[in-house]
């Protein structure tokens, strides 16, 4: 059997028995999709083990939501077929579905859920996902477990306070972490199913909604194929892993010096692989430590909330943590205490919200439409080239993302049309999308995990104030606004 998996990650979400009688035991893969570094599979085969019944994997992508486009399809696809693949190799069922229509898979979940002795399911707390698992645990008729696989730091060791600033969240995470990263999931938690035997797909089950075919063609399903594929970006576990290795071998040691430079592409390029759970954090702060040579007894002694320092470890590797896990959790822990409101502007802090009202009848010297923006047809060449990076590659650089955000926020007649419009001009055109960090991100513009500003300016208040003009000075762009502006 495998380790267990700590009790703060472990959620049961209805009052359904686990049935001894059943087929398998049925692991619903919506959030972590990948099958190494897996607190929830490891969990699954765990109970497995403990029924005396196969694991059967099921992981199905949708076409009724909202944003569906054939970018994020051909990305999860990707991944979905890595996943078939290293199941295969573990002697284990994968049971892949993609929905050819909207609704075409209501009914699939329970079918299969109807031969399970339990269900074990991801947690993520953001978009659409909260709401699809509270009501599959009130229509399923067995026990429907969710494991929180999201960061280094589980979602449940944050939830007794709110945090404003970034600050405060290191403080609390260097008090609490050590616990934790002596508690990483299993690098292969599908090694040991395969001694637990095959589970079977249920005949019926497999009539009516045929497994998915990795070479699908996307122009036969009803989403929005004006987003399309990132060609050189591909999606899923091999792909992540690659990306990851080769991060920490040529890229990681110059991390400070180029990672705010858009013409040198010194980030690690794994945020969209995190967002879809194609690759872990744990897996990744694992290939950092191992690089170091860390281990716990290098940890200061002291919190301090400090950005350096506290790991032991250079300072390139301190920074890209401090990214990875406290900026990246920050926003997983607000979502999290906030889910009903983490996306609307009322969550933003009040001193925000107050001076914004303040200014919000500033005079703008120019507003612009959403589809100006999503054109990058605006009269500022940095800020259309970061655009254009976006809608061309899916991503965009994380220091011209902050920029980008300003921007809008100057160049609309009310800030919540600024929020409007960065949230579907994000969740329409980024991989790493949908997600709280990128929410973080979006809402740090507005003064989200920021402080109040001086001097006092029109528009922004005491919010944090960006230009074209200063950035423009501090890095290099013009070999970027040659390749990403519209012409």
């Amino acid at each position: 059997m495998l380790n267990f998996v700590p009790a703060d990650r472990l959620t049961v979400l209805n009052d359904a028995p686990v049935r001894g009688g059943g087929e398998y035991v049925l692991y619903w893969m919506i959030a972590h999709r990948r099958t190494r570094w897996h607190f929830g599979i490891q969990h699954a085969v765990n109970r497995a083990a403990a029924l005396g019944r196969p694991l059967l994997v099921f992981e199905a992508l949708r076409v009724g939501y909202r944003w569906a486009s054939a970018r994020i399809h051909r990305f999860v696809l990707d991944g979905m077929a890595d996943n078939q693949a290293r199941c295969a190799a573990a002697g284990v069922t994968y049971f892949g579905y993609v929905e050819p229509a909207e609704g075409a898979g209501k009914g699939l979940l329970q079918a299969l859920a109807g031969r399970a002795c339990e269900v074990i399911t991801d947690e993520f707390p953001s978009f659409f996902v909260p709401r699809m698992v509270a009501a599959a645990a009130r229509a399923l008729p067995v026990r429907l477990t969710q494991v929180d696989s999201n960061g280094v730091l589980p979602l449940r060791a944050s939830e007794d306070r709110e945090f404003t600033v970034a600050h405060s969240f290191r403080r609390h995470l260097q008090k609490v972490a050590l616990p934790h990263l002596e508690a990483f999931p299993e690098a292969e938690p599908l090694a040991q199913a395969a001694t637990l035997g095959k589970a079977t797909v249920p005949a019926e089950v497999a009539r009516r909604w045929p497994a998915f075919d990795p070479g699908l063609d996307l122009r036969a399903l009803p989403i929005d194929h004006a987003v399309g594929a990132v060609a050189d970006l591909p999606g899923g576990a091999v792909a992540a892993e690659a990306r990851m290795r080769q991060f920490v071998a040529r890229k990681l040691g110059r991390y400070p010096e180029d990672r705010n430079e858009p013409e040198r592409d010194g980030s690690s390029g794994l945020s969209p692989y995190l967002h879809f759970g194609h690759i872990s954090a744990h897996e990744v702060v694992d290939a950092v430590w191992r690089a170091e040579r860390w281990h716990p007894g290098r940890l200061a002694a002291k919190p301090n909330g400090k950005r350096h320092g506290w790991w032991g470890m250079g300072e390139a590797a301190e920074a890209f943590l401090d990214e990875l896990i406290t900026w990246r959790e920050v926003g997983y822990a607000f979502s999290h205490r906030r889910p009903a409101d983490h996306t609307r502007y009322e969550s933003l802090p009040d001193w925000a919200r107050a001076t914004l009202a303040e200014h919000a009848e500033d005079p703008r010297e120019v507003v612009y439409d959403l589809d100006t923006l999503a054109a990058g047809r605006t009269h500022d060449p940095l800020w259309n080239a970061a655009q254009g990076e976006l809608v061309q590659t899916g991503r965009m650089h994380n220091y011209l993302r902050m920029l980008w955000g300003k921007k809008v926020l100057q160049w609309s007649a009310r800030p919540q049309d600024a929020l409007a419009a960065l949230i579907e001009l994000n969740n329409r055109y980024a991989l790493d999308g949908r997600n709280p960090n990128s929410y973080s991100g979006i809402f740090w513009v507005f003064g989200r995990f920021d402080r109040a500003w001086g001097p006092e300016r029109p528009i922004f208040g005491k919010v944090r104030y960006m230009t074209s003009e200063s950035t423009a000075r501090k890095l290099s762009t013009a070999t970027y606004i040659r390749r990403f502006a519209p012409r």
